[in-house]
């Protein structure tokens, strides 16, 4: 498929994949005998990972340590999977904090309730 569908299937933007692609995060990507990219569904499964590791706030030093790893073959598995058990630790870190969050303002809420009626 071409970058715009795999912009759409993977949820990044073109100039995004463009971007992730120059610095070293996505493998080689095949090309057309018209110079175009041509995007594997396994390149657009590792796009979409790419999204949802930068979604949830993975820093780009970690992710581009992921993709060199990745590169690097199965033998880096046990490495990979540390990265990703660390960030699944700092979203659930990240998840308390916003329940503790939303359990402040639904608080508040409740004052402010009291208050007008």
């Amino acid at each position: 498929m071409r970058i715009s569908e795999a912009a759409t299937a993977s949820g990044l933007r073109v100039d995004t994949i463009r971007y992730y692609e120059a610095t070293g995060l996505v493998p080689k990507v095949a090309r057309g005998s018209d110079g175009h990219r041509r995007f594997s569904p396994e390149n657009v499964e590792w796009l979409s990972l790419l999204y949802w590791l930068r979604e949830t706030g993975m820093p780009m030093k970690v992710m581009k340590r992921f993709a060199e790893l990745y590169a690097a073959g199965n033998e880096t598995i046990p490495e990979r999977k540390a990265i990703l058990m660390d960030h699944s630790k700092l979203l659930q870190m990240r998840r308390e904090n916003l329940d503790r969050c939303e359990d402040v303002l639904a608080r508040k809420l409740e004052i402010y309730e009291d208050y007008l009626t």
